[in-house]
């Protein structure tokens, strides 16, 4: 009987072994998972801030073409309106020169 009552004595150490054991397992594990999840996030964050800095930028790149664009187009427009007031005063000049008005 004493040999039995050491034997579950024994049993229980053994168990209680285990069990401190899978504890210490189970807080490593959380430890770990908490590195490795703060990690992602971090690496998430900077992917994150690296395609928010560069779509910033392509929208000022943007921004700042579609204003050269405009202000081409603005002097273009410019330059033809000049163009045909020329054009209609050297026509007129010219028709004045043939019938001899000048």
């Amino acid at each position: 009987m004493k040999e039995r009552i050491q034997q579950v004595v024994e049993l229980e150490k053994q168990a209680q072994a285990v069990n401190e054991a899978a504890g210490r397992d189970a807080e490593q594990l959380l430890i770990q998972a908490e590195k490795e999840a703060r990690a992602i996030l971090e690496k998430n964050r900077a992917d994150a801030q690296a395609e928010g800095r560069a779509l910033a930028s392509r929208t000022s790149v943007e921004i700042e073409s579609k204003r050269v664009l405009a202000s081409a187009e603005q002097s273009n427009q410019q330059s033809e309106a000049l163009a045909m007031s020329n054009f209609e005063r050297a026509v007129a000049y010219v028709l004045n020169r043939v019938i001899g008005r000048e």
